[in-house]
């Protein structure tokens, strides 16, 4: 388990609902806090019938149920960080908010939870604005997809033009730093040059097809972390792991943008170490097992890609090498 100087041992919080299928939600979070070795604790919103192939059910936890978790994990065992993930409810939304703000709590990330891979709705619409008024001001990071931004800053995202505007949109929400990630971006969108930039071209556009790219904006500059693509179902629980990764990070001491470049690479891999298991026949886990790399830290903004078991500059790297 890690351990401060002092022999503070790291601990993160989840507040999410249960995914009776093992592969996402708080069974991912704690199993990604594990990989993190961080001391995970955990406040459940709902219980899910759920497998690979969708979710058959939900069965919500009340509010007032919510905040005595929250209560005592607080006034006992305490949280360097927080992550949340599936909220369902307007009322359980204010209530975490309120739980939140009340402890001060600083390192929370959260993961918007809108729909499940299978299109199940798991926030509902009535709580979408709750979350914008309540959780995001309270914020160090937000974690949404290109149809949740959609969703959070209320314009189509079609091109990653439009999501560099949206994720300035939601900062001005209140969080302090937006990480819109691009596993539904589109083929054919292509990023803008980054400073430097030498590949793929001789400096123009970077088509993103083969890459999964995510956008990370702090107020002031945009990073764009890029990796693989890879050809495989098993993604289920994606969201959930790369937030409950940067929490765990988070919990560790790292800055913020070294906890979201080490949690993306983590992601990456741990879909890559599952690429072709056999666990349910839909969209299957990845795999909490791999090691995260401490060491894949990035230098300061810019445009990086995943190679090589590290980040690379873009300007460094030659695109068609992996083509």
């Amino acid at each position: 388990m890690f351990r401060s100087a002092g022999g503070h041992v790291a601990r993160a919080l989840t507040i999410a609902g249960s995914d009776s299928g093992g592969g996402a939600g708080i069974q991912a979070d704690l199993k990604t806090f594990a990989a993190f070795d961080v001391y995970g604790l955990s406040v459940l919103t709902a219980l899910t019938a759920q497998n690979t192939l969708g979710v058959q059910g939900v069965l919500a936890a009340p509010p007032e149920f919510v905040a005595l978790q929250m209560q005592s994990v607080f006034d006992d065992v305490g949280a360097d960080a927080v992550k949340t993930g599936m909220l369902g409810e307007r009322a359980v939304v204010e209530a975490v908010a309120q739980s939140l703000s009340a402890r001060g709590v600083r390192s929370l990330v959260v993961d918007p939870v809108m729909v499940a891979k299978g299109g199940e709705r798991l926030l509902a619409e009535a709580a979408v604005a709750a979350l914008q008024d309540h959780l995001l001001p309270l914020a160090a990071v937000v974690t949404p997809n290109i149809p949740e931004a959609e969703a959070l800053c209320g314009r189509s995202i079609r091109s990653w033009d439009d999501a560099f505007q949206a994720a300035q949109d939601i900062w001005h929400a209140g969080p302090a730093v937006v990480v819109i990630k691009g596993g539904h971006a589109q083929a054919g969108w292509s990023l803008p040059p980054a400073p430097g930039l030498r590949a793929s071209g001789g400096g123009g556009a970077l088509d993103t097809t083969m890459l999964s790219a995510d956008l990370v904006y702090d107020g002031t500059s945009f990073t764009v972390l890029a990796a693989p693509r890879l050809p495989t179902a098993n993604t289920h629980g994606t969201g959930c792991t790369y937030s409950a990764a940067i929490a765990a990070g988070l919990a560790r001491g790292l800055p913020v943008l070294q906890a979201v470049a080490v949690a993306k690479a983590f992601v990456h891999e741990a879909i890559a170490s599952a690429r072709d298991w056999d666990v349910g026949s839909g969209h299957g886990p990845t795999d909490h097992s791999v090691h995260p790399a401490f060491t894949s830290a990035v230098p300061g903004p810019g445009w990086y890609v995943w190679q090589d078991g590290q980040w690379c500059n873009l300007s460094d790297v030659n695109l068609h090498e992996r083509e």
